[in-house]
């Protein structure tokens, strides 16, 4: 499950539990609406309380940043411990043209990816 929140140039993604295909198309709408907004665009993953995710978001999540939008975000922030989720983040730097940073706390993640 996720919760989304839109706020100015800024897609909040806080996610619960297991991230399956379907909250990865909800981010999906909900990004690509941002993306008709002027000027950069932002995004915060908060994956503390991610269990797990399937095979599937991890696919669809190469296409989206990699192949299709890898010019379309100025910053992204994640918010995690989890040491598996801050390297596939910092490996994501290599396909991605945004300012991608990790992040154990949710309040400066928050600051960063606004500032």
């Amino acid at each position: 499950m996720i919760t989304l929140e839109q706020t100015g140039n800024l897609v909040n993604v806080a996610v619960l539990g297991e991230f399956t295909l379907a909250d990865f198309k909800a981010f999906e709408e909900k990004a690509l609406h941002q993306l008709e907004l002027p000027g950069p665009e932002n995004l915060l993953f908060d994956l503390r309380a991610m269990i797990d995710y399937t095979v599937d978001v991890a696919w669809e999540e190469i296409k989206f940043f990699s192949r299709e939008h890898n010019h379309d975000f100025s910053k992204i922030a994640v918010v995690t411990s989890d040491q598996w989720l801050t390297w596939q983040a910092w490996l994501s730097r290599l396909f991605i043209d945004a300012e991608i940073s990790v992040f154990a706390d949710y309040d400066e993640a928050l600051a960063w990816v606004q500032g």
